[in-house]
């Protein structure tokens, strides 16, 4: 089980697993783990709340669970590469257990039910399913007959991710949720078609436009855009400009001389039009116009059930996305914490206004200044310099995870390292994101910094499982 016991710090003995880790991925991950406690002291010290080393601080409590990480992430390191896919398949079914056990059983915080109480302390199941999710994702995708492009292949890979997905989605911890669509990213390296992911970004957009312009407006501006489409692609310019005018010609004289709305009239119109041509395309083997027929068609489709999902939404999450488009303002509620982010941010200005300096931190204007918010904590304190830092900590590990995967050979340790960068990149994109009010708020904690024991210990597992991975490549390369 345990394996390359020889812990010596060269580089250069044939028998040290530690001299063979990847000494800027370590640094990286410890750099981001001191600012986080950095950041936490700053953001909850309280010296009215016992001494300074008094456990009833947050910043002690990190201190601890870093502790933990640390005796868990040597554990890790020590463990023979190949347990990791051995156990990749009990450890996902465990994570949906997990998962299934805590929507049954688990602990309400904040509208999601997504967590174990175990007297003062809290776990959530959901940051070590990401884990398990990553590990079976890597043993499928590594299975000796995979490929990308078969479809039933690809059906195995939508289930690993579409099965915890809903479970969590079920918990109305739809943040954590989203996080598991980053592994789109590992099936684009590993060569799924681009075109499969223009559906997606096509469904979002949809989804937001539609609570911006009436139905009329966006199907308006569809028919104009996917008709332009198809005709830089086929040069037939002047065909595609008389098909544009019937169509609304049509649909004029249907909303004059009956009884339907300007609406209804362009929809059958453009029904019909679009059968006319998806045959036609068929007959005349014109795949470029028949791509632009399906898009439009699932568009008639799609927006008119965007206020049914809307509507089942919970009411906080409805909110955030009304807030999020510009439809809804409500600076004393739903806007307050992202009002206070922003203006602690920017009160750092250049250089910060230093250690335990910050007044938008120090006075509690902003809530979950130590969790959810952590990153408007070293904007004020660090200005603009700091949180550059920041950043450029996380974009070195992100990139230093994705070389890793590169240079392992073995398809299952290049997709686990591709998983981690992934779910890194899309953690640190909306948190950042959503604290200068780019993105809505949802919940997604800023990983290795934001205070919390579940998601340190969860990432610190991630980071180092793919450290360990990308170390036994020197073992291959040695003995081969």
């Amino acid at each position: 089980m345990l394996s390359d016991y020889n812990i010596s710090s060269g580089r250069s003995g044939e028998g040290s697993l530690f001299g063979r880790l990847d000494l800027v991925a370590l640094c990286l991950y410890a750099a981001l783990v001191v600012v986080g406690v950095i950041s936490i002291t700053s953001a909850s010290y309280d010296p009215e709340n016992g001494g300074i080393f008094s456990p009833t601080h947050n910043y002690v409590k990190q201190i601890i669970w870093v502790g933990i990480s640390w005796v868990i992430g040597i554990v890790v390191l020590l463990l023979d590469r190949r347990y990791f896919h051995m156990f990749a398949v009990p450890a996902y079914v465990a994570g949906i257990g997990l998962l299934i056990a805590v929507l049954l059983f688990g602990r309400e915080v904040n509208g999601a039910k997504a967590w174990f109480e175990f007297g003062g302390i809290r776990i959530q199941p959901v940051e070590f399913a990401k884990i398990a999710t990553a590990l079976m994702m890597a043993r499928v995708m590594s299975s000796y007959s995979f490929n990308i492009r078969r479809l039933s292949d690809l059906m195995k890979v939508a289930g690993v991710i579409l099965l915890p997905l809903g479970i969590i989605i079920l918990q109305n911890d739809t943040g954590s949720g989203l996080v598991l669509c980053s592994f789109l990213f590992v099936l684009y390296r590993e060569g799924l078609t681009k075109y499969l992911y223009f559906p997606v970004l096509f469904t979002v957009f949809l989804f937001i436009v539609s609570f911006i312009f009436e139905p009329v407006a966006i199907f308006s501006f569809l028919l104009v855009a996917f008709t332009l489409y198809s005709a830089l692609k086929t040069y037939a310019f002047w065909a595609h400009l008389r098909f544009v005018a019937a169509v609304v010609l049509v649909s004029l004289l249907l909303c004059i001389f009956t009884s339907l709305s300007g609406y209804a009239s362009l929809m059958i119109t453009c029904s019909v039009a679009a059968v006319a041509l998806g045959f036609a395309a068929i007959k005349t083997r014109t795949m470029q116009l028949l791509w632009p027929i399906i898009m439009f068609v699932y568009a008639m489709i799609f927006v008119p059930t965007c206020d049914t999902i809307f509507e089942n939404l919970e009411p906080h999450q409805q909110n955030r996305i009304l807030t999020f488009v510009g439809m809804k303002s409500d600076p004393q509620g739903i806007d307050y914490n992202v009002n206070q982010s922003q203006i602690a941010i920017g009160s750092g200005g250049f250089w910060g206004k230093g250690f335990m300096e910050g007044t938008q931190i120090k006075y509690d204007y902003v809530p979950e200044k130590h969790t959810d918010f952590i990153f408007c904590t070293v904007g004020e304190e660090w200005g603009f310099v700091g949180t550059t830092f920041v950043l450029m900590l996380y974009m070195a590990l992100i990139l230093r995870l994705m070389r890793m995967g590169e240079r392992i050979k073995e398809p299952f340790g290049r997709v686990y390292c591709y998983c981690v960068a992934a779910i890194l990149l899309f953690h640190v994109w909306v948190n950042v994101g959503m604290t200068i009010g780019l993105m809505p708020v949802m919940g997604i904690p800023l990983p290795l910094m934001s205070y919390g024991g579940s998601s340190l210990v969860a990432f610190t597992i991630l980071i180092l499982i793919a450290i360990r991975l990308d170390a036994s490549t020197e073992d291959e390369e040695r003995y081969a």
